[in-house]
């Protein structure tokens, strides 16, 4: 409404900033430092998973071949016996994804299996694990240091981690 040449309707101003100045306000800034943290602890998150998972998938395959080769030298070796050790296969430096040697366990000098929750052998002849992200391990594997090992059962029908089996 005009009442000669003024005008009673003024322009709204722009909450928080002067007149003249230009930029982002502190409340606008801190918005965005709060989504950019959520943002970056999702992915940490994330990429920290993944991770693992790559290494636990890296020690079935190890797992996997290392089975492979002993069974191998069984075959081919008189009588059909199994190798005393890593070293006669050519396995004896292969560090799991945590840096730590795989556990050969043969039976038959002696080993002792690993059992399941109904405390049956995992596997009938040897054993080879590794003790995951921990470093530690149990003979049974539904113990608490056990949970994160991955491992061979069924005499290979299964490799991978001791939680799923």
């Amino acid at each position: 409404m005009h009442i000669g040449t003024r005008c009673l309707v003024s322009k709204p101003r722009r909450a928080f900033r002067p007149l003249g100045r230009s930029g982002f306000t502190v409340i606008e800034l801190l918005t965005v430092v709060v989504v950019m943290g959520i943002l970056a602890t999702i992915g940490v998150a994330r990429t920290k998973y993944v991770i693992e998972q790559a290494r636990t998938t890296r020690a079935i395959g190890d797992i996997r071949a290392i089975t492979n080769d002993v069974q191998a030298y069984q075959a081919a070796s008189p009588g059909h016996a199994l190798p005393p050790g890593l070293s006669d296969i050519d396995r004896a430096g292969l560090l799991d994804p945590w840096g730590r040697p795989y556990i050969y366990v043969l039976f038959s000098v002696g080993g002792t299996p690993r059992t399941d929750v109904f405390g049956i052998d995992l596997n009938s002849e040897f054993d080879i694990y590794s003790m995951g992200p921990d470093g530690a391990s149990a003979i049974s594997i539904t113990a608490g240091a056990s949970q994160d090992d991955v491992v061979m059962a069924g005499d290979g029908g299964f490799i991978g981690r001791a939680s799923r089996y």
